[in-house]
């Protein structure tokens, strides 16, 4: 497979997904899911079109959020996200996106990113480099925390699960020590993509989600940044949260998680 002529005709699948990804803005919710998630009429139709374009176009089945599909450990499979930050996106907030990654295998090997509202869109192949609106960008080089935003998931504080909601809540607060500027953009894919552009000097996922981190592996890791989970595992599809940081900042982050203890001492 060549890589890079299956992203550049995943890309133009993508634009064509622009135009009713901005004008549902605001959508309502159409179907409820685990918790208080849920999806809007969006998700839906946009996963349905740019499944059947990708398929057509590609010859490769689509594993997607809202639809489920192939096997993610077929020999190839795109993972499809059509709207990462559902919340933000029928809020009205623009800190939402289209994320399409590929893997091959069960390694993710390519990666797009699209944010509508902002007019930014982010491609890789795993080799590098990152593309930024079609121009490559800078490698990441070595940063401190210190100096650094750092991207963190939402949660209730009285929530359990695999990562309770105080843990979450001892891991801010000890990054917070060595880092003041903290943010929550409710996008695990923006958070990710700012990571591989040098935006964010990291980024912690408390999630699972295949679709919400395929695309956004394959950028850090293409830009030279740092993705495994928290544990300081290399990331995977099984993986069950995820830490991306650029050289150095990963290093710094993953030393206050492991000093924060277990999630399930909370």
């Amino acid at each position: 497979m060549d890589l890079d002529a299956l992203v550049a005709k995943a890309a133009t699948i993508l634009d064509d997904a622009v135009e009713p990804f901005v004008a549902g803005h605001r959508a309502e919710s159409a179907v409820s899911k685990k918790g208080n998630d849920f999806a809007t009429e969006v998700d839906l139709a946009i996963e349905r079109q740019v499944v059947d374009a990708l398929v057509a176009a590609t010859g490769i089945e689509v594993h997607g959020e809202e639809f489920g599909g192939a096997e993610l450990d077929s020999p190839w499979v795109w993972v499809l996200d059509p709207i990462d930050g559902t919340f933000n996106y029928a809020a009205g907030s623009p800190m939402a996106g289209i994320l399409l990654g590929l893997l091959r295998e069960g390694v993710p090997v390519a990666g797009l990113t699209w944010l509508p509202f902002i007019g930014q869109h982010y491609t890789a192949v795993l080799d590098g480099p990152l593309m930024k609106n079609g121009v490559p960008q800078p490698s990441l080089a070595s940063a401190e925390l210190a100096d650094a935003l750092v991207g963190a998931g939402s949660f209730s504080a009285d929530s359990r699960g695999r990562f309770p909601g105080r843990y979450r809540v001892a891991v801010l607060e000890n990054l917070s020590r060595l880092s003041s500027r903290l943010r929550m953009h409710g996008s695990t894919g923006l958070d990710l993509a700012y990571v591989a552009d040098g935006i964010l000097g990291g980024a912690i996922s408390f999630g699972s989600h295949v679709w919400d981190h395929a695309a956004g592996v394959v950028l850090v890791r293409a830009a030279g940044g740092i993705v495994t989970d928290l544990a300081g595992e290399p990331w995977t599809p099984a993986s069950r949260s995820a830490l991306a940081a650029a050289p150095g900042v990963h290093a710094e982050i993953l030393e206050i998680l492991r000093s924060t203890g277990q999630p399930e001492d909370y």
